[in-house]
């Protein structure tokens, strides 16, 4: 096993007004997790082929252990690839697919019998080596899938959105089982997918792209309490933060008529700011901003509130999204006063940064 690098690692397609990929840093110690995630075209499968040598790099270097493999061809960098379509092959079974990296590599009919054993234990697939892949459910060719990157026992696992094709409820089946597994083996993994909840779920870490451009990289935890501008805290949680741009006036802002006092630190700095409250931090009482309920998105223990600020002149502001108990939720058409929980609210300067 061995850790993942990326040094100013750039790709640029030829035609394209900016880089696919642009001066990625980004360290994967050995035996890590680590989940790129960001919304479609933000390059986090070109960053994840780019490790695996089916993305030339144009600048920079991409390092495997001690190794620099930038100009290393495919296959002599020691890395597993699970694809989002799973590429299995129709005529050959469940074994042969499992053993066929092997084969090519000619490791022995018995070493390779014992790996695919192994893995189909470890799998729960060994009622079905002998199958086709049509003769398969979704979650099982993805395991046979996962079972073929497994059995050449690489240094490096890449999976680029393995779950994409799964029903809802298989997803969350599959993902337990894949996080799991890689907990036990111990094998330094990358993966990708562009579900924010996914990424939260599984990752020792997780990355956040935009772009081409690398914003945050942190455990799950602290991406949600701390993210480090706008767009990170618009992107982890769902529903999304509420993010208010409100101007500063004597050492406040004020969110319809509820007046935030603001710390000098902040004042000093900016005379408008971004204010940011997750739906959950809400409370309903008797203070904080009004709100005039739009819609109620009722999901058993909890419902959602989608509705607009009231303002004093009895006219109406931005969106605003709140989480209730879902046992008794106001109804649609009325008013309710929201309050965030102490130390809830996140602040933002105008070009996006976290403010202290």
């Amino acid at each position: 096993m061995a850790s993942v690098i990326f040094e100013q690692a750039t790709r640029h397609y030829h035609g394209t007004a900016r880089p696919a990929v642009d001066h990625l840093d980004l360290s994967v110690d050995d035996g890590e997790f680590v989940v790129l995630v960001g919304p479609s075209g933000c390059g986090k499968t070109t960053s994840l082929r780019m490790i695996a040598g089916l993305e030339m790099v144009d600048s920079g270097s991409i390092r495997i252990g001690t190794r620099d493999v930038t100009y290393d061809d495919p296959k002599d960098r020691d890395v597993a690839m699970v694809f989002q379509n799973y590429a299995l092959y129709p005529h050959m079974t469940v074994a042969q697919n499992m053993g066929f990296a092997l084969k090519i590599g000619r490791v022995t009919k018995a070493e390779i019998r014992e790996r695919i054993l192994d893995a189909a234990r470890l799998l729960d697939l060994e009622p079905y080596l002998g199958r086709k892949p049509k003769d398969l459910s979704g979650g099982q060719r993805q395991r046979v899938a996962m079972g073929r990157a497994i059995v050449r026992r690489p240094q490096v696992f890449l999976m680029d959105e393995p779950l994409s094709n799964l029903d809802a409820k298989l997803r969350v089946q599959t993902r337990n089982q894949i996080a799991g597994l890689q907990r036990r083996l111990g094998t330094t993994t990358v993966y990708v997918t562009h579900d924010q909840v996914e990424a939260m779920t599984m990752g020792d870490r997780v990355a956040v792209l935009r772009d081409g451009v690398l914003q945050q990289c942190a455990a799950p935890r602290e991406l949600y309490r701390n993210p480090v501008n706008v767009f990170v805290a618009e992107f982890i949680g769902s529903p999304a933060m509420n993010l208010f741009t409100l101007p500063v006036v004597n050492n406040c802002v004020s969110l319809g008529d509820w007046p935030i006092q603001l710390q000098r630190e902040i004042t000093d700095t900016a005379g408008e700011i971004v204010v940011g409250i997750r739906p959950e931090h809400f409370e309903i009482g008797s203070s904080g901003v009004e709100m005039q309920i739009d819609v109620v998105e009722e999901l058993g223990a909890d419902a959602y509130l989608y509705g607009r600020v009231a303002r004093p002149d009895n006219t109406f502001g931005q969106a605003i999204v709140a989480r209730t108990d879902g046992h008794a939720p106001p109804p649609r058409g009325s008013r309710v006063r929201l309050h965030p929980q102490p130390g809830h609210l996140h602040f933002f300067g105008v070009d996006g940064l976290r403010l202290p």
